[in-house]
């Protein structure tokens, strides 16, 4: 029996379909690259920008054909398309669906091929296992020994609800996951080689607000960073409002925790990001950044920032535009804004910015943010840094320093998995090249 997973959207998606994958290695199913070879077809998918809706319903009539020739063929729509309490609309739709599934759930899809096994089972640690809530995370046999970095939800859903997201009506309100359960399952990736790993969550520096008496944060990255076999640890995203003072402290103190820090702004105007519901001014987002840096002095930040949002003007985005002149950040993630359908400024705004305007201040970002980055990755030239090397692609190795530059390196050697040094010999705005100091391991860590 074979299974074929197809992942749309962020990094939590990832991570979600690296638990679906999971639950059905427990059931006996390998993976597949070609749909048309799986018993099994699962559709991971992303709502937060409409190109993303688009591409899902795309894929969706794609696969009707093979459902026709195979009816046995199970389809399993997962994610933000189906949200929390989507099913019911969706199940008229897309008749050909087997079943739906909410983010972060694979529960309706192995009942289904249980046929509800794990519904009436009393054993709770055996419905455990079948949902893959413990420690035995398997990866696909493929990925064992191979997969370099893994992601790991730490906090499902939102409560914050900005203005323009969709992600708390469609993945729920906030929930931070049982510490055990988040060591236990990283334990398990670096057992299975894995290096590094990234803490997930939609608001990630909440983590723990939710549980009483458990740990921050802060406290979690501590617990983690014990966790033998783990060289790289990473969290996002952040939010302004929740990034403590001792989350920093422990950033700066903790070797194995990457000086790489994500922390959107959205917008560098104060009533743009009241509008948003963001809870800070620019120049508290400033004042952080400031704080951040003289704490961690050779770290990276990168940002999200929306044009276009509802009622922005020609000055407030110019308030953007100089914010992220004056940072120098090292990424920032840029979006036009999209209205999606349930959120608050969909219903209570207008959107009045033209599709033309929106593209030219997105433009403006653009160019702006490459000169900026080129710039500072000027810097590296001739410097030795540490690259943790994930993957082979086009004939050159690929890897990424601690403040995740992207790195690659020539050699015919097996550098998956290592960790080493190399001289940078050429730099770019989106990524350079290097040459190793030494020779590698002969064998791959």
């Amino acid at each position: 029996m074979k299974y074929h997973i197809w992942t749309e959207g962020c990094q939590m998606n990832v991570a979600d379909s690296q638990r679906v994958g999971s639950s059905l290695e427990h059931l006996g199913y390998s993976f597949t690259d070609a749909p048309e070879e799986a018993d099994v077809i699962v559709l991971n998918t992303c709502v937060v920008r409409q190109s993303a809706e688009d591409k899902a319903y795309g894929r969706l009539s794609s696969l009707r054909p093979l459902k026709e020739k195979n009816p046995n063929l199970i389809i399993n729509l997962m994610g933000c398309m189906v949200g929390v309490r989507g099913a019911e609309k969706l199940k008229q739709k897309l008749p050909y669906v087997d079943v739906f599934s909410p983010p972060s759930d694979p529960g309706p899809l192995i009942s289904h091929l249980t046929q509800g096994e794990i519904h009436s089972m009393e054993n709770a640690e055996t419905t455990r296992r079948f949902l893959m809530m413990d420690e035995e995370l398997i990866l696909p046999q493929a990925e064992q020994g191979k997969l370099v970095s893994a992601h790991v939800p730490i906090v499902y859903g939102c409560s914050h609800a900005c203005t323009f997201c969709i992600i708390p009506y469609k993945r729920g309100v906030e929930r931070s996951r049982p510490v055990g359960d988040i060591v236990s399952e990283v334990r398990s990736l670096a057992k299975q080689g894995v290096k590094e790993i990234t803490l997930l969550g939609q608001i990630v520096d909440r983590y723990g607000k939710d549980i009483p008496d458990g740990p921050n944060l802060a406290g979690l990255l501590r617990v983690i960073h014990e966790v033998e076999g783990i060289e790289r640890i990473r969290f996002l995203t952040s939010h302004p409002n929740y990034f403590s003072d001792d989350l920093i402290e422990a950033i700066a103190e903790l070797p194995h925790v990457m000086p790489h820090i994500e922390l959107p702004i959205q917008a560098g105007d104060d009533e743009v990001l009241s509008n948003m519901k963001r809870g800070y001014t620019q120049q508290d987002y400033r004042d952080l950044v400031s704080k951040i840096r003289e704490k961690i002095p050779d770290c990276s930040i990168a940002t999200d920032i929306i044009v276009g949002f509802p009622g922005e003007t020609e000055d407030q985005f110019m308030q953007t535009y100089r914010v992220l002149s004056d940072l120098r950040l090292d990424v920032a993630h840029l979006a036009r804004y999209s209205p999606r359908e349930g959120t608050v400024a969909t219903r209570r705004m207008d959107d009045n910015v033209t599709d033309e305007e929106k593209m030219r201040r997105f433009r403006m970002l653009e160019e702006l943010q490459e000169q900026i980055v080129d710039e500072i990755n000027k810097k590296y030239l001739g410097q030795t840094v540490e690259v943790l090397f994930e993957e082979k692609t086009k004939g050159r190795w690929r890897g990424r320093t601690p403040t995740n530059k992207l790195v690659f390196v020539e050699s015919d050697d097996d550098l998956r998995g290592q960790l080493l040094n190399v001289s940078v010999t050429w730099t770019g705005p989106w990524s350079m090249q290097a040459t190793l100091t030494k020779q590698p391991a002969l064998i791959s860590i």
